[in-house]
C-alpha cells in the first residue's frame, strides 16, 4: 500500500462555479429581486385579506318602524338601542343583541316615546324574541362582503369557509403546481399561474353573490402560492450561495411590506368590491415577467438543455459586467449525471435522509402556519381600532426579517430556526397566565410569539429550498408548506370551538406545538455555507457535509487479485491506521 498525493481531473464547471466569476449578485440578480419581489408584496392581500373584506362589524336585527319611531321621538342612537334592541345593556349577550329582535310591530301608534315598550310587558325579558327576519343594521360606514351578504348570526360560518377556502386552494395547488414547475420550468409556471390569479382576483370582486365569490377565491387559492413558490425559487437559484439566505429572507420581508401596504390601501377604501379590486389589477402587470426573468439555468440543466442554460449563464455574465469563463461551454449539472431528472413524489421519500427531512418540514410548516394565523386571530379578538392594530402587527415581522439576517452568518439556521420555535411556543404558553385586563402585556408577549413564528416561516421555507435537490426543490417546498395550508385550514376552528370549551385551550395547544417543532428542528442538518445540492446522492451527504471537513489523502490499492488500482479516500486517523 502506498500512499500519494493526486491531483483531481479538471472538472466541468457548476452554476455555483460560474456564478463566483460572473457574479453571484450583479446587476442581473439586483434586478430579477426586486421584480419578483412583487409576486411577495402582491400575496399579502390574498393571505390576510380576509381581516377586511371579512370584517364584521357591530350589527343589530332590522326591524321596520324602528327608524320612523326614533325620528319622531328624537332619540340618539343610544336611546334608540336601549329601548329596541334586546339584550343592549346586559353583559354577555352580544349574540342575543346581534341576532335577535323583539316581536312587535313598531309601526303600531300606540308606542310612546319615553319607554316605547313599557305598555307592552312589565319586564323586557318577558318579551318574546324572533330571529332577524327582514336584514341588518350595520354600525360601520364601509363594506365587506359580512355587510353585502349579511353573512351573520347563523351564516356567520360562512365567513370561516371563505377563508377555509382559499386554504383548500393553497393545499390543492401545492400539489399540482409544484409538479408543473419542476416538470414544465419555473418561469412558465410563474407566468401561468400569475395570470390566473389576477384575472380570478378580479372577477372575484364583480361576483354577484356568494357561491360565485366563493368559486372565484378557490381558483385563486388554487395558482397564487404556485406563483409565489416559483418566485422564490427562481430567485435563490439565479445567485450564488454567498447571498441564497439574503435574497430568501428579503423576499418575504416583501410579504411584510405587502402587509403594511393593505393596512394603508384598505384604510383609504373601506369598500370590499373596491378594495379587490385595487390589490388585484396591479398583479396583472406580472405578465412582463415573460421579458424581464429568464428561466433558471439549474432547472435547464436538470433537464439536459444545456444550451439554454449556457446561454442564460452568458447573458447573466454580460449584465453584470463580466466575461464569460473560459470552460463556461462544459457547463453541467454534475460529471456524472447521464441521464434526464424528472421530478417524482417518491423522490421525497426514497431515501432515509430525505425521508426525514420531509416529515420534519411538513410538522414544520404546519405549526408555523396554525401559531402565526392563531396570534393574529388572538390580536384581532382583543384589539381597538382594526387598521391600527393589524399595521401594529405587520411592523413586527420587519425586526424578525433584520434578525435572521444579523444571525444566520454567524450562527447559521439550525439555532436560530429552533430557538424561534421555543420563543413562539413559550410566549403562547405565558399568555394562558397573564389577565385579560392587561391589555398591554397581552399585546407585547403577543408580539414576541408573533415575532419568533415569523422568524420559523421565513427561515423553514429557506432551510426548505436548501435540503431538496434541483430537480425536486420545486416539488419539494410545495409539498411540505401544503401542511402550512392544512394549518391554515383548521386554525379558526381551533382557536374559537377550543375557546368555548376554555378560553386557554387554543394557547396550550399552540404552545405544545411550538416546543416540540423546536425539538425536532434539531434534527435536521445545517446547510450554512454549503451548495445547493444538485442530486438525491448531494441531498444524502448533506448531514456529513455539515460536520467539519477533515484533510483527505488519496491511497492507491494494490490488490493481489487485481493489478488495476483503486483509489480510496481517507482521514488521517484512517491512514495511521492502515
Amino acid at each position: 500500500m502506498q500512499a500519494c498525493h493526486e491531483e483531481p481531473d479538471t472538472a466541468m464547471p457548476t452554476v455555483d462555479d460560474v456564478l463566483e466569476q460572473v457574479g453571484e449578485f450583479g446587476c442581473f440578480q439586483k434586478q430579477a429581486f426586486l421584480t419578483l419581489c412583487l409576486l411577495s408584496v402582491a400575496f399579502a392581500p390574498i393571505y390576510v385579506g380576509i381581516v377586511f373584506l371579512g370584517f364584521t362589524p357591530d350589527h343589530r336585527c332590522l326591524s321596520p318602524g324602528v327608524a320612523e319611531l326614533s325620528q319622531r321621538c328624537g332619540w340618539s342612537l343610544e336611546e334608540e338601542l336601549n329601548y329596541t334592541v334586546p339584550g343592549h345593556q346586559g353583559a354577555g349577550r352580544a349574540f342575543t343583541r346581534q341576532c335577535r329582535r323583539f316581536e312587535v310591530d313598531w309601526n303600531q301608534s300606540a308606542l310612546g316615546c319615553a319607554d316605547p315598550l313599557a305598555r307592552l310587558a312589565t319586564n323586557r325579558s318577558h318579551l318574546p324574541l324572533a330571529p332577524c327576519q327582514h336584514g341588518w343594521l350595520y354600525d360601520w360606514p364601509g363594506s365587506s362582503i359580512v355587510t353585502e351578504f349579511n353573512l351573520v348570526c347563523d351564516d356567520s360560518w360562512k365567513v370561516d369557509v371563505f377563508q377555509s377556502c382559499v386554504n383548500v386552494g393553497f393545499f390543492l395547488g401545492s400539489l399540482g403546481v409544484g409538479y408543473v414547475a419542476d416538470r414544465f420550468g419555473r418561469k412558465l409556471c410563474l407566468l401561468v399561474t400569475t395570470l390566473i390569479s389576477a384575472v380570478s382576483g378580479v372577477l372575484m370582486a364583480f361576483a354577484p353573490n356568494y357561491p360565485s365569490m366563493l368559486f372565484f377565491r378557490l381558483v385563486q387559492g388554487l395558482v397564487t402560492k404556485g406563483s409565489w413558490t416559483s418566485g422564490y425559487t427562481l430567485i435563490t437559484e439565479f445567485v450564488g450561495s454567498g447571498y441564497r439566505r439574503t435574497v430568501a429572507i428579503l423576499y418575504q420581508m416583501a410579504f411584510a411590506v405587502g402587509l403594511v401596504l393593505l393596512a394603508g390601501v384598505a384604510y383609504a377604501i373601506p369598500h370590499w368590491r373596491w378594495l379587490q379590486l385595487a390589490v388585484s389589477l396591479p398583479t396583472l402587470l406580472c405578465v412582463l415577467y415573460y421579458w424581464c426573468v429568464p428561466e433558471s439555468p439549474r432547472w435547464l440543466l436538470s433537464q439536459k438543455r444545456n444550451t439554454q442554460a449556457i446561454s442564460i449563464m452568458g447573458h447573466i455574465a454580460q449584465k453584470n459586467g463580466k466575461l464569460p469563463p473560459a470552460n463556461l461551454k462544459m457547463l453541467s449539472l454534475e460529471e456524472d449525471v447521464t441521464e434526464k431528472l424528472s421530478p417524482s413524489f417518491a423522490d421525497l421519500f426514497r431515501t432515509p435522509c430525505l425521508r426525514k427531512y420531509t416529515f420534519i418540514l411538513m410538522y414544520l410548516w404546519f405549526t408555523s402556519a396554525v401559531l402565526y394565523q392563531g396570534l393574529i386571530m388572538h390580536v384581532g379578538a382583543t384589539g381597538v381600532n382594526l387598521y391600527l392594530d393589524f399595521f401594529y402587527s405587520a411592523l413586527v415581522e420587519f425586526p424578525a426579517s433584520f434578525l435572521i439576517l444579523l444571525t444566520i452568518d454567524r450562527v447559521g439556521r439550525l439555532y436560530p430556526l429552533a430557538v424561534a420555535n421555543l420563543v413562539a411556543g413559550a410566549a403562547c404558553f405565558l399568555m394562558i397566565f397573564i389577565s385579560h385586563d392587561l391589555y398591554w402585556l397581552n399585546l407585547v408577549v403577543t408580539c414576541i410569539g408573533r415575532m419568533g413564528i415569523t422568524i420559523v416561516f421565513e427561515m423553514v421555507c429557506l432551510v426548505n429550498a436548501e435540503l431538496y435537490p434541483t430537480f425536486i426543490r420545486n416539488l419539494g417546498m410545495m409539498v411540505c408548506s401544503s401542511l402550512c395550508d392544512v394549518g391554515g385550514i383548521i386554525t379558526p376552528f381551533i382557536v374559537f370551538r377550543l375557546m368555548e370549551v376554555w378560553q386557554a385551550l387554543p394557547l396550550i395547544l399552540f404552545a405544545v406545538f411550538g416546543l416540540v417543532a423546536g425539538g425536532m428542528t434539531l434534527f435536521l442538518p445545517e446547510t450554512k455555507g454549503i451548495a445547493l445540492p444538485e442530486t438525491i446522492e448531494d441531498a444524502e451527504n448533506l448531514q456529513r457535509k455539515a460536520k467539519p471537513k477533515e484533510n483527505m489523502i488519496y491511497l492507491q490499492i494494490q490488490t493481489s487479485e487485481s493489478v488495476v488500482p483503486k483509489e480510496k479516500c481517507l482521514t488521517g486517523d484512517q491512514l495511521a491506521e492502515e
